[in-house]
Parts: structure tokens; C-alpha cells; sequence
């Protein structure tokens, strides 16, 4: 399957993704910016909770099947950039993230989003939970060197535990909604 090669665990439910949403400090006036969006279940929640989504989605077949997704949906404030996010530049513009990215990339994606000349607000991301607890600020757990660099810049947490039922594929490894608003 072509979704394990591209490490993607993509959410069943739409009345999950409000659920998630719900648990985040997204406001209707917000740009908010979606990575490895698939075929639009959280693009599709999101479009309805802020001002402006912005859907990014590397796999062309997932995008082609994204924009025919939001169009029969009648959804109209989200903008689709077919590229990989490494490559996109990011809003000069205030701007959160909600995400469920390939696992493969999470790192690398925390790490684009912390460095970047205008880092959002606060993001939320589905990850594996061995990641998110090396990314928060806890003597429980080992914290790394990313999560060190993080926990400078933003409050982080674990929001809330997934169950592998929640996607498909399911993944094989314990997943969370992770948190990390900016410190003012």
C-alpha cells in the first residue's frame, strides 16, 4: 500500500478531527496551515472552524482526489499547494498549524516550523507518542535535543491519546495529539 511508503496514517472520521479541533486554540479569523493534508478529512473540519486553510499535499493522485473532495463539499477558503513542505515557503503573516504529517517527517517538519524566520503561533500535530514525550519538558522522560530547542520558544504537551482504530492504515505504534503554543 501506497500509504505506508509514504508513512501517512490518515484520520476515518470526520466527527474525530472536530473532536481534535475542538482541543486546540484555533479561532474562526485564523490562517492555519495543514501538512500531508490526504483526501480532506481534517481540511474539510478545519475549513469550517477558521478564515483560511492552507492545504499542503505532495502525492499528486492524494491531491487531484483533495480538490474534488472539497469542490463536491462546496468548501472555498482552502488553498491546495501540491509540494512537499519542506520545500513551501511559510506566511510572513501570523499562522497556526494543524496536522496529522507522515511520522517519517515529524522532526523534520518541528523542526522547519521552530527555525523559521516567522514561526507559528502554535501547532498541533499527530505523532507518535515515543516522539511527543522526547519533545516536552518532563523528568519522566528523556527530552531531546529538539525538544530542547522547542520547549525555548513554546509551552508543549501531550493533548490527547489516539487509538489506532482512529486511522487507516492503523499505525503500529501509539499516536497523540501534541501541542506547542509560543511563549509571549
Amino acid at each position: 500500500m501506497r500509504d505506508h511508503l509514504l508513512s501517512q496514517h490518515f484520520l476515518r472520521s470526520p466527527r474525530l478531527a472536530l473532536i481534535l479541533i475542538g482541543h486546540s486554540n484555533l479561532k474562526k479569523h485564523d490562517l492555519v496551515i495543514e501538512i500531508g493534508a490526504g483526501s480532506g478529512v481534517i481540511t474539510s473540519a478545519l475549513s469550517h472552524r477558521v478564515k483560511k486553510v492552507i492545504a499542503i499535499e505532495k502525492d499528486h493522485e492524494t491531491a487531484t482526489k483533495l480538490r474534488l473532495n472539497l469542490k463536491n463539499r462546496n468548501i472555498e477558503n482552502v488553498e491546495i499547494i501540491e509540494d512537499d513542505f519542506l520545500n513551501v515557503d511559510l506566511p510572513d503573516t501570523p499562522y497556526k498549524v494543524f496536522s496529522n504529517p507522515p511520522f517519517s517527517l515529524s522532526s523534520a517538519i518541528i523542526r522547519k516550523l521552530i527555525e523559521a524566520p516567522n514561526p507559528p503561533e502554535s501547532f498541533y500535530l499527530i505523532l507518535q507518542k515515543q516522539l511527543a514525550l522526547k519533545l516536552i519538558n518532563t523528568d519522566r522522560h528523556y527530552t531531546s535535543q529538539l525538544g530542547l530547542e522547542l520547549i525555548q520558544k513554546y509551552q508543549t504537551k501531550i493533548r490527547l491519546p489516539l487509538k489506532p482504530t482512529d486511522f487507516t492504515p492503523p499505525p503500529a505504534v501509539p499516536t497523540v495529539l501534541f501541542e506547542a503554543k509560543k511563549i509571549n
